[in-house]
């Protein structure tokens, strides 16, 4: 009788750790997943959670006439500088064997030059209207695709972080040919965040003379988490730091470190800060936080009305009239 019994709570035994070893499995999985689906388009697109993404963003924007003809105007004055714009492809080979890609708006026998950055799943094309207004101040224009996203290679959407020493590499390569640029890092969203994370680095050069961030987050790991909740409708914990063990593993970084919030406590670049009063993706609590924090000389627009990412579209009087402010300010 007791050898029966040894011999049951032997089998239950078993059957606990085979549950078990497949919940971990199962964990696992559904982590690595969870990676993918929020770091790689092309996973993104597999699972139509790149769809889903653009869909709860659009519905999270603020949709007005003003914000929507000014959108239409600023489009049709964009495309009708391409028209008649130079506009050069560059690629670029990161040290990791990636493949950038970036376009180039070079402006005559001028050392002015802005590199603007999209944001989260963008693409270059999307900062075209910057472009268009920095060409019209006279300013040489690059504008990249970030890594794993439009045309440039890459395993994982950099949140910033990898983006960073990217980008340090484009500012690098301007350097080689025009070693009087004065550069200006203008980015929005992710592009804006990874601008910041730029501006604490200790090997930045001095020709970056300017940064414009438009509704950047303090860091990239509280973003992940609020993502987990809002996109998948999952606790934030343990998932969050268990994707980012794996994303260390798989992608080589710590989403804790891709902090803008600390680089601008190091930064002593110029910066303005641009934020939507309205803005449901990113809080405009961020920007207020962001510029507490900024040790550097600083500036700071809110723009009421604004949803995530449109600023410019809301009041592009007000922005730009700011903008234009503030470089001649730090610009010689």
């Amino acid at each position: 009788m007791e050898t029966t019994q040894k011999k049951k709570t032997h089998r239950l035994r078993r059957v606990v750790a085979i549950l078990l070893a497949l919940l971990l499995i199962a964990y696992i999985v559904l982590v690595n997943v969870l990676v993918s689906a929020a770091l790689v388009p092309s996973f993104m697109e597999k699972l139509d959670a790149f769809q889903e993404v653009t869909e709860q963003s659009y519905s999270q924007q603020v949709h007005t006439s003003d914000i929507s003809e000014n959108r239409k105007a600023a489009l049709a004055e964009t495309r009708a500088w391409l028209e008649t714009a130079e506009m050069e492809k560059l690629t670029w080979t990161t040290a990791d064997g990636y493949r950038l890609v970036a376009a180039e708006f070079p402006a005559a026998q001028s050392h002015k030059w802005a590199v603007l950055l999209h944001g989260y799943t963008g693409w270059k094309e999307e900062m075209y209207p910057f472009a268009c207004w920095y060409a019209g101040q006279g300013f040489n224009v690059l504008v990249p695709d970030l890594r794993c996203q439009g045309e440039s290679e890459g395993d994982f959407i950099g949140m910033g972080w990898t983006d960073r020493l990217d980008v340090l590499d484009w500012v690098n390569s301007i350097l080689a040919r025009d070693p009087e640029a004065q550069i200006v890092l203008h980015g929005q969203s992710m592009g804006a965040a990874c601008a910041l994370m730029m501006s604490g680095m200790e090997d930045l050069p001095e020709n970056v003379r300017a940064v414009v961030s438009d509704c950047a987050y303090t860091d990239a790991y509280s973003m992940f988490r609020q993502d987990i909740r809002d996109w998948f409708g999952l606790p934030a914990f343990p998932l969050v730091d268990s994707a980012n063990l794996a994303l260390q593993l798989r992608g080589g970084y710590d989403l804790k470190e891709a902090s803008a919030l600390e680089a601008v406590g190091r930064s002593a670049v110029p910066t303005l800060f641009i934020h939507g009063a309205n803005d449901r993706m990113i809080p405009v609590d961020m920007a207020h936080r962001l510029y507490d924090a900024a040790v550097c000389q600083k500036e700071l627009l809110i723009v009421e009305g604004a949803g995530h990412a449109q600023s410019q579209d809301k009041d592009p009087e007000r922005y730009y009239d700011a903008l234009a402010s503030f470089l001649s300010d730090v610009l010689n």
